[in-house]
């Protein structure tokens, strides 16, 4: 039994829900969302809260229920108060900075790079260490910084590179003479 997915999501002040079949349509303050359910759950709204519940008991019904609701969850999320993902630069030389929609970032290269950010995101670089994404699509934001991430991840001798703030590097010892 889904623990998660016998939870109700309950709106936050601001936002409606539309429930039509299997389609949930959110909006609120920062822009509108939805999500198309399988067959295997059946969605409802009632007094602000949209119910998720399993059509039968197949393996698939109750994965589907809790995945279900997490969406719902996140559609509620990113439409008030939106996704934030914060990354860092370390390393000598490395920057960057934001000209229009255009990420330019200095990593070592020969060239610097430029990352355009897709629609419905935000890119901002208030410091020349610091790259903030923003947007209300979580799966989005997610993929951007990973994308932003991936042009140079942090390496474990010295920790150059492009990392999540807070994250941790397992640093290793270098070669010994």
């Amino acid at each position: 039994m889904s623990r998660i997915g016998k939870k109700p999501v309950e709106l936050p002040k601001g936002v409606t829900a539309e429930v039509k079949g299997q389609t949930v349509e959110v909006k609120g303050p920062k822009g509108t969302r939805s999500f198309t359910a399988t067959d295997d759950v059946t969605l409802s709204l009632d007094e602000g809260k949209v119910t998720v519940t399993p059509r039968g008991s197949s393996k698939r019904a109750r994965q589907q229920w809790g995945m279900t609701r997490s969406m719902v969850e996140n559609l509620a999320t990113g439409v008030s108060t939106g996704f934030r993902k914060e990354l860092e630069i370390q390393g000598v030389g490395y920057r960057a900075n934001m000209q229009g929609k255009v990420l330019k970032l200095a990593l070592g290269y020969s060239h610097d790079v430029n990352f355009e950010a897709p629609e419905g995101v935000t890119i901002t670089a208030p410091k020349q260490t610091e790259i903030v994404v923003e947007g209300i699509d979580q799966q989005l934001v997610g993929q951007v910084a990973a994308n932003i991430r991936e042009w140079r991840k942090p390496e474990p001798y010295k920790g150059k590179g492009i990392r999540y703030k807070g994250e941790q590097v397992f640093r290793k010892e270098g070669k010994k003479k």
